[in-house]
C-alpha cells in the first residue's frame, strides 16, 4: 500500500510556473525524505530537491536554485515542488521517490512514484 502519486504536470511556457505534487501513502513522512528527481530524454536522472524528514531540511540542484522551492505538508503526507521561471532545459519527467535520508543520488531511496511530464513550450 506505499505510494507515491505524482500530479501537476502539463505544457507551460518558459518563464511560466508550475507546481507539482506527490501524495504519499502508507507511510508518514515524520519518517521519510522525500525528494525530486527528473529525467530528460537521453539524459540520467538527476536530483532536483529533497526536504528531509523531521526538521525539513531543504536542499537544492544548483541549476534550479533561486527557481524551485519544495515544501510538504505533513498533515496531507503530500510534497510539493514550486517552479517557477521554468526554462526549456527544465523539460523532462519529474519524479518524486522517498528514502531515509537526502541525498543527491537515486541511490537509497526506497519507493518511487510514475512521474509525472513537465514539457516548456516554445
Amino acid at each position: 500500500q506505499v505510494q507515491l502519486v505524482e500530479s501537476g504536470g502539463g505544457l507551460v511556457q518558459s518563464g511560466g510556473s508550475l507546481r507539482l505534487s506527490c501524495a504519499a501513502s502508507g507511510f508518514s513522512l515524520d519518517d521519510y525524505a522525500i525528494g525530486w528527481f527528473r529525467q530528460a530524454p537521453g539524459k540520467e536522472r538527476e536530483g532536483v530537491s529533497c526536504i528531509s524528514s523531521g526538521a525539513g531540511n531543504t536542499y537544492y540542484a544548483d541549476s534550479v536554485k533561486g527557481r524551485f522551492t519544495i515544501s510538504r505538508d505533513n498533515a496531507k503526507n503530500t510534497i510539493y515542488l514550486q517552479m517557477n521561471s521554468l526554462k526549456p532545459e527544465d523539460t523532462a519527467v519529474y519524479y518524486c521517490a522517498a528514502g531515509r535520508k537526502c541525498r543527491a543520488g537515486d541511490i537509497g531511496y526506497d519507493y518511487w512514484g510514475q512521474g509525472t511530464q513537465v514539457t516548456l513550450s516554445s
